[in-house]
């Protein structure tokens, strides 16, 4: 691992990326402790450690406390999440966003043009709805009489829509020409910066060694997540023999590579954002009975069914948005491939749907459980370092750091160095 990190720091253009990743992850945390104006921040503190609110206490968590601090990143990265699991969905049923998709870069420039506004906007109604929920009897925040009420209201909704922008923009810097996924890695970075607090407030709650306990169970755990996160079902390809004048093509074997979790991360992203859309609302109208309901949602046996449930559908779901057998089999058709005993066509597309179906089932009952029993756990001992070290968490950071790997290696081996995996 350190001789990898060395090799990429040898590299000049990959080193300069590496910085520039750190540079606007430094920037991200740096605006997530930059006060909105006219709030008093400390009207917050008090109610933010209080556990009766506890979809309150995720979406602080994804924001990396900035929420807590109402910071110009209060709402954090879930407004694009958001966005961009409704445009997910609406490929499959809008013919439009279909051949947009089909077009190739192009199509894709546009869809992403969509997703950014489409962020915008819900970045605009969680703002109005944070700024009615802190003002709220159960928050009690006073803005300022020295300016009139709509100013102050419109700079702090202004400010916090601005910042959902600046996000978005900060993430597509990273993607672009950084190192890794830009929006996973500002997640990486949130769960990250919760973990000294939690660590204090499990040692002053429980004890030093309840907390030394879960910390070595977490790191007994990391392990066989990166083992089942790397597994793979791989299906043997052969290429027929073709004569081209005096050349002979082909006649090579070779594999298609299925990965046990082939949704990564994903599916837990958009299950979790589904469960706390409520939250979103109930922060939005401030209605009782809405907040009830995010609340049931949020915690408890509810919300541990319909956890584990949308995440193994949405195993399925983005499997078959990324990994079309119709298409695999007619690629392999034309390059003269074929899956020995297996005929061409309609016996391949089905032999590859079977094998996926068989793989994608138990990977998403893994992340299932990694997600839900330490919710369980948490339910149990009350211990917030449980929340804060949680299936969710682990399992995101994991996903994230392994990609974020895969890309430097990938960069190492093209300047001959050796990478991370062995």
């Amino acid at each position: 691992m350190l001789s990898a990190l060395l090799n990429a720091f040898r590299v000049p253009d990959l080193r300069k990326k590496i910085i520039f990743t750190l540079a606007i992850i430094a920037l991200y945390r740096l605006g997530s402790y930059i006060p909105v104006p006219g709030v008093p921040i400390g009207a917050l503190t008090d109610a933010f450690n209080d556990p009766s609110n506890p979809s309150l206490l995720m979406l602080n968590l994804f924001s990396g406390n900035a929420l807590s601090n109402f910071s110009v990143f209060s709402l954090g990265i879930m407004p694009y999440i958001t966005a961009s699991i409704i445009m997910q969905l609406m490929q499959g049923v809008i013919p439009a966003l279909q051949r947009m998709a089909r077009e190739g870069e192009s199509g894709q420039r546009r869809i992403t043009q969509i997703t950014r506004y489409l962020c915008l906007g819900l970045g605009l109604i969680n703002a109005i709805g944070y700024l009615f929920l802190f003002q709220s009897p159960q928050y009690g925040v006073v803005l300022s009489s020295d300016i009139p009420y709509f100013l102050t209201a419109v700079v702090i909704v202004l400010t916090l829509v601005a910042g959902v922008g600046f996000i978005m923009w900060m993430g597509e810097l990273i993607t672009q020409r950084g190192v890794g996924n830009g929006m996973s890695l500002i997640i990486f970075a949130n769960i990250i910066a919760g973990f000294p607090s939690a660590i204090m407030q499990s040692v002053s709650t429980q004890s030093a060694g309840m907390t030394i306990l879960i910390i070595l169970v977490v790191l007994a755990v990391i392990p066989g997540i990166v083992l089942i996160e790397r597994a793979q079902r791989r299906i043997p390809i052969n290429y027929a023999k073709r004569i081209q004048g005096r050349r002979v093509m082909g006649g090579q074997a070779t594999y298609i590579p299925l990965k046990v979790n082939g949704a990564g991360v994903i599916p837990i992203i958009f299950a979790s954002s589904l469960l706390y859309f409520p939250a979103q609302l109930a922060v939005f109208f401030n209605v009782q009975w809405l907040t009830d309901v995010s609340n049931a949602l949020s915690s408890g046996w509810i919300n541990w069914v319909l956890n584990f449930a949308l995440i193994v559908f949405f195993c399925f779901f983005y499997t078959s948005l990324v990994f079309n057998p119709e298409d695999t089999a007619d690629n392999l058709r034309k390059q003269g491939g074929f899956i020995p005993g297996v005929r061409p066509g309609a016996n391949t597309v089905q032999y590859i749907k079977n094998v996926l179906n068989r793989i994608t089932l138990p990977g998403g009952i893994y992340i299932g459980m990694i997600a839900v029993i330490p919710s369980i756990l948490f339910a149990t001992t009350g211990d917030s370092l449980i929340s804060a070290f949680g299936g969710t968490s682990i399992l995101i950071m994991v996903g994230v750091a392994l990609d974020t790997m895969s890309k430097v290696e990938s960069q190492l081996k093209q300047h001959h160095y050796e990478g991370f995996f062995k």
